[in-house]
This record gives structure tokens, sequence and C-alpha cells, in this order.
């Protein structure tokens, strides 16, 4: 199923295609390198907040078509409300504020995301890959932070980023702008696999159906805690996870998933 999001006058610039359980979204403005403007922030979030009560959803891949993942910001829409009577200062602080409740939406999504990355992911075209809990990635993708370069340092990038790989990795990225290849952002956890150019859709939608077949009810209990204890002392985050495994072998599908493997058959899942 084909579900074009916010038409402009040649394409749309979202896609959604959906493959069995799996929801795909690509972004679609190649020739703008796939530069998260106003448009397209609200067009991934009012996507991510329908598949939140799609239940024949399961996982979701988010993509792009053309040479490059993610430029980050629209800067040309940006640098156009200089001219406001503020500067741009209440439009700045709207669309700060819209792209990262965007990526905020991806974390809270109670349904995994995969990042399938192509090319370069840079500023918050990297946080979006860092925002998404997996990401696979061609071995020609590369990652940056480089607002530095342009006096424009990625805070916000930087949230996600700090996230997901050890302080002084993130502070490199953030203090000199400088590009980080794919096997080095593999290595320090930006991205879990890297595969040959042409085939990180292909790996993406393969990981996406072997989490797919997992009870989704279980999905969403696990990475909702994941995120939760992850900002949590560790006296905090045990006990927090002792409720939540209590809660989880109450469900229905625990008690299936264990009888199965008791059993030695295959779990039926309810999703309940």
């Amino acid at each position: 199923m084909n579900a074009p999001t916010h038409p402009t006058a040649t394409a749309p610039i979202l896609l959604r295609e959906d493959k069995d359980a799996i929801a795909v979204l690509t972004l679609n403005r190649p020739a703008a390198r796939n530069a998260l403007s106003e448009a397209m922030i609200t067009a991934i979030g009012e996507s991510l907040n329908a598949i939140a009560a799609e239940s024949k959803i399961r996982a979701v891949v988010i993509a792009a078509n053309g040479p490059a993942f993610c430029a980050g910001h629209d800067l040309k829409e940006l640098t156009a409300h200089r001219k406001d009577g503020d500067r741009g200062r209440a439009y700045f602080q709207h669309i700060m504020t819209s792209c990262s409740a965007m990526m905020q939406a991806i974390v809270t999504l109670p349904k995994p995301v995969i990042a399938s990355v192509q090319g370069v992911a840079t500023a918050a075209g990297c946080q979006l890959v860092a925002s998404c809990d997996l990401a696979i990635a061609s071995s020609a993708a590369k990652f940056a932070t480089p607002g530095v370069d342009i006096g424009l340092f990625c805070s916000t990038p930087m949230v996600a980023l700090s996230r997901n790989v050890s302080r002084k990795q993130a502070m490199e990225m953030l203090l000199t702008g400088e590009p980080t290849m794919a096997q080095e952002a593999q290595r320090i956890g930006l991205i879990n696999h890297v595969v040959a150019p042409g085939e990180e859709r292909k790996a993406a939608l393969a990981l996406a159906a072997k989490i797919a077949a997992k009870s989704s009810h279980i999905l969403k209990i696990g990475k909702a805690a994941f995120y939760r204890q992850a900002e949590m002392n560790l006296a905090e985050a045990y006990r927090y996870a002792a409720q939540v495994m209590t809660e989880n072998m109450l469900a229905r599908d625990a008690e299936e998933g264990i009888c199965a493997f008791i059993e030695k058959r295959v779990p039926k899942w309810e999703d309940r």
C-alpha cells in the first residue's frame, strides 16, 4: 500500500509503503538532500501518530531516496525567517520544538523503528538515525554533526547522539564536525550493522520482519521500559524493571510463550 503524505507540486515528500506488518517511511526530497523542512517534520510526525494506532503494523523502517539519507534542517527555509520582525526567533523555536517532538515520537512509538541509511546523515539527519531504535547502514554512509562549521552547534542532535555513543565520541563529533564512516559508526554504537551499498533497505526489512514475528504487546512493554530505565540510577532501574517483569509475567503472551517453550512448540501470539 502506498500512502503519500503532504504532496508537493512535483512529488510527495514522504512516501509510505506497507510490506506485510512493516511500514516503510521514505524521505523523498532527494534534490534537497532530504532536509527536514517544516512540512517534512510534520509529515513524519503525522505518519508516526497514525502508525501508533494501527495494530496490523508491528515495525517501522525509515529510509530515504537519493544519494543522501538526510542533511538535517532546511537551512534555506530557516534563513528566510531572519526577515521576520523578531529576526526569526519565534519560527526557529517552533521548528526546533516541532523537530524535537518528532524525534521523541520515534522513541515513544510502541513499535520498533529501524533506520535504513544509504548515504550521508548529517546534523538533524544524524539525530534521526540516533533516535531510531536500530540502524542499518551502507558501507558508503557517513554520519556527522557539522553545525560547528557554520556557527550553529548541533545542540538538539546532541541529545540523541549522546544517548547512543560515549561522551567523548559524541563530543569529538560535535566539536570537530568531521564525518564518521559507517564502520566507525558501528564500532561506537551509533548503528547496528554495516552492509554492502544497495543492501541496506533489504537488511533493514529482514531485521524488521524478525522483530515483527514477536508479540507486539511484549515489544511495546520492553521498548518503553528500556528507555525509561536508562534515565534512572541503578537501584531505581532495578526496582522499576522488577515491576515491569512482574506485570509482564501476567500477560497472556508471556504465559503462552513460556508454555510453548516448555512444550517445545511455536507460540501463538495474541498480542495481549
